[in-house]
């Protein structure tokens, strides 16, 4: 379960990436955006400093059947008097005491020209070697190379230490990993139909789960 901390009180919400599409400016200017389909958002659960340690809220999202809930999570969901949620994430805040069990935020929560944080999980590549997966040069094409061009090159010492150090940068699985873009501008919210339409891209393909938080680095605060 994602936990959101910050040192102000941020707003956040879960939601799904749909696709991308472009919107036009009266000028006759595209800008790329990434649409984000969402649903209501739960409050579960109301944490304290007393019971559990710190302020915090948490939410769920996305109906999904009791019989696909283990009884520990349905007795969680009974006890907060809502329907079994598929999605849950938590936010630490100040103003926790401010919300109640039940209380649903919306895609207004958030409104044209905010500053976001959007994380999600990026596209799984597969294997891959060093030069696509860390942007490694790779060998020389000439002077002798011989069928190594792209070879990640010398991976350690030689007797001394003996072994190859642990989180060197080899060949492997790319993507797949919790990504997170910061400070991504919201273009404008369709709170009629459920959609955010963000500046840019975002991590993960159609259909991923995508949260939405306040930005941690927010440009119009500093302006």
């Amino acid at each position: 379960m994602p936990r959101i901390s910050q040192k102000d009180n941020p707003k956040a919400i879960l939601g799904t990436k749909v696709g991308m599409s472009q919107i036009w400016d009266e000028q006759g200017h595209f800008t790329a955006v990434s649409v984000i389909k969402i649903e209501d958002n739960v409050a579960t659960q109301i944490k304290t400093v007393e019971k559990e340690g710190y302020n915090a809220v948490q939410f769920a999202t996305v109906d999904i059947e009791e019989r696909k809930v283990s009884k520990p999570i349905l007795g969680h969901f009974e006890k907060a008097g809502i329907s079994p949620k598929r999605y849950v994430f938590e936010v630490t805040t100040n103003n926790a005491s401010e919300y109640k069990i039940g209380q649903t935020i919306g895609v207004d929560l958030f409104k044209a020209g905010d500053i976001v944080d959007v994380t999600g999980t990026s596209k799984g590549k597969g294997f891959a070697g060093v030069m696509k997966r860390h942007g490694f040069k790779g060998v020389s094409a000439s002077h002798g190379a011989h069928k190594n061009h792209r070879k990640p090159g010398s991976v350690g010492a030689c007797a001394t230490p003996g072994r190859v150090f642990k989180g060197l940068r080899m060949a492997g699985r790319m993507g797949g990993d919790k990504t997170t873009v910061q400070s991504l501008q919201v273009e404008s919210v369709n709170a009629e139909k459920g959609y955010i339409l963000i500046k840019g891209s975002v991590p993960g393909p159609k259909g991923g789960l995508i949260l939405l938080k306040s930005a941690v680095k927010d440009k119009n605060k500093e302006d």
